[in-house]
């Protein structure tokens, strides 16, 4: 617990590193695996994602074995895995812009966050494509790296970020990495399995409990991620706004299901989604705490 708390306190006072950030560099040495291994074939990606990843757990795991230095090295590794501060910062500017009327500033800043298409949305679309993000990467980006480092620690937080790491870079169903990007694709979405139904009932308990899971019982199935759905759908109905719709990709506009129930989000349901997520971690700070109060009351038991 002591270490986990440091990690988040780093985040919220230092933020994501502006510079020399370990991710940027594993994904050049991500990028050198591929080239030379890249071929139409599970087993590849498998043996590229097992050599991207693998040192680096077992490095996580002996320098967290060390004595003195082994808790700090962890929370510094939960640090550099969390984005809490980050979304944020990220999302922050977004309604900002939107509040002052200024929708190309929102619409480049929000193409920051988002894989879609920006140039054409108008505010409303905006502003769903930010609360989505803020809603879909407090998982990612906060209670996936929260719940493995509270499992596994520093090896389980290190291989949970380069596992999301690699999906982000290989997980795309297209001629190129449907094969190659299967491995990493279902294993991300294995280690987010538990973490994105954690994080959707925590949505639900600092939110409208009864609206949002309504919505992730009938609305996530209808989501094409597995993990993305209950996530999203329940994250809509605590905040009481509407999502998905349509949404360009690629120069096409898709036509994605509708998750949450209410209006249409702005500027102001952006903030709230923030606030949602910084209502959960204190949900789980909460949680955490009694669990381990639990485990010593057990200890001392016996």
């Amino acid at each position: 617990m002591p270490a986990l708390l440091l990690g988040l306190l780093l985040d919220h006072l230092l933020g994501e590193p502006r510079r020399w950030h370990p991710l940027v560099g594993f994904g050049r040495l991500a990028r050198t695996i591929e080239t030379r291994l890249h071929r139409q074939s599970r087993l590849a990606g498998a043996t590229a994602l097992i050599l991207a990843a693998a040192p680096f757990v077992l490095l996580a795991d002996w320098l967290q074995s060390l004595p003195f230095y082994g808790p700090f090295f962890a929370a510094f590794a939960l640090y550099l895995a969390l984005g809490l501060r980050s979304l944020r910062e990220h999302a922050g500017p977004i309604a900002a812009a939107l509040d002052h009327g200024q929708l190309d500033t929102a619409r480049a800043a929000v193409g920051r966050i988002v894989s879609r298409d920006t140039a054409a949305l108008d505010a409303t679309q905006v502003a769903t494509a930010a609360t989505e993000s803020v809603l879909e990467n407090g998982n990612d980006a906060v209670f996936g790296a929260l719940f493995w480092f509270a499992v596994a620690g520093a090896p389980g937080v290190v291989a949970y970020r380069l596992v999301n790491t690699l999906d982000a870079m290989w997980g795309y169903r297209n001629e190129r990495y449907e094969h190659f990007g299967w491995a990493a694709a279902r294993l991300d979405d294995l280690l987010n399995l538990v973490p994105a139904r954690l994080t959707a009932l925590s949505y639900a308990l600092v939110g409208r409990f009864t609206t949002a899971m309504a919505c992730w019982r009938r609305q996530a199935p209808q989501w094409d991620s597995p993990n993305a759905g209950p996530v999203m759908a329940a994250g809509a109905g605590a905040l009481g706004v509407r999502l998905g719709g349509a949404a360009p990709y690629d120069g096409i506009w898709h036509e994605r299901p509708v998750l949450g129930s209410g209006d249409a989000p702005d500027a102001g349901a952006i903030r709230r989604a923030i606030r949602l997520v910084h209502c959960a971690v204190a949900l789980w700070l909460a949680a955490l705490l009694l669990i381990d109060l639990a485990r010593l009351r057990l200890i001392e038991g016996f």
